[in-house]
């Protein structure tokens, strides 16, 4: 088949959101999990966000003249991230996946940039496979844990929103445990009213943009992460993705009454830095 790359527009919204619908639906229907986008209007919502930040840089796969997925690579940070990709089930293994994953690795190496991450779900081993072999690594397994809203608070912890007087050290932060930093990212979702921060003995000790899809939270200790979490309102997407490694945060999770959905898998090419505190990361949708 003739597959041909091109930047994605606003006109490609209605597309491309009833596309990555409809693959996700297909995918989690052929092993029995619960859909990530349950709606077009979820797929759209998301897709749609991304088109309208310049800090996203949008393609689109069309085959023999007609779009056939997208993907998506965020750019506001020094470690880029791929995702949300989908593919119509329609035309599957037509090589649209792997032409809009290698565009995209094509772009982070002509702009230099340091690294790229992507989550996916630990179930899709064939996303898992051609990752591997465009040269991804596994850096860390996810669970995605879902539930209604803790809605408590930590003694000692004070969890607020944030405000742009935050972002400076909120970047320290970030750069400790990761050695790079996302300002950009950060204003966003203050911007978005989404963001909020911790502190612990009058300092600020973590910091998250959003606690589930498309948010990722840091802090000194699992303390701050845990303040975070029971501190929200709502989850965005599913829910927290939380390394799997990390059993003190997970087992807690389990606790305040939240369940694992299922397991995710954090993969990079490039630099990547072993966190040096806990963290929940990023997940692009």
């Amino acid at each position: 088949m003739d597959v041909q790359i091109r930047r994605a527009t606003r006109e490609d919204l209605d597309v491309c959101g009833e596309i990555c619908h409809r693959a996700f639906c297909a995918l989690a229907d052929q092993h029995d999990f619960p859909y990530e986008f349950p709606t077009p209007a979820t797929a759209k919502g998301v897709i749609g966000g991304m088109l309208s930040n310049p800090g996203f840089y949008g393609i689109v796969a069309e085959v023999n003249g007609r779009i056939a997925g997208s993907n998506f690579l965020d750019e506001r940070a020094p470690i880029t991230g791929i995702g949300p990709i989908s593919v119509d089930p329609e035309v599957q293994n037509s090589g649209a996946g792997r032409a809009m994953m290698q565009h995209l690795l094509d772009r982070v190496a002509a702009n230099r940039l340091p690294g790229v991450r992507l989550v996916q779900a630990a179930y899709h081993t064939r996303s898992f496979s051609l990752y591997a072999k465009l040269g991804f690594e596994i850096r860390e397994p996810l669970s995605v844990m879902i539930g209604p809203p803790i809605k408590e608070s930590l003694p000692g912890y004070a969890v607020r929103a944030a405000t742009d007087a935050d972002v400076a050290a909120c970047d320290r932060l970030h750069f400790a445990v990761h050695g790079h930093e996302r300002g950009r990212e950060l204003r966003d979702a203050i911007k978005a009213g989404t963001a909020n921060v911790v502190e612990h003995l009058g300092r600020l000790t973590g910091y998250s943009t959003a606690i589930g899809y498309g948010g990722y939270a840091v802090g000194e200790s699992n303390e701050e992460l845990k303040a975070l979490i029971a501190a929200a309102t709502e989850f965005a997407g599913c829910g927290p993705l939380i390394p799997s490694r990390n059993g003190e945060l997970l087992r807690w999770c389990y606790n305040k009454g939240l369940r694992l959905m299922q397991l995710n898998t954090l993969m990079s090419v490039g630099l990547y830095n072993e966190p040096r505190y806990p963290f929940i990361p990023s997940i692009l949708y």
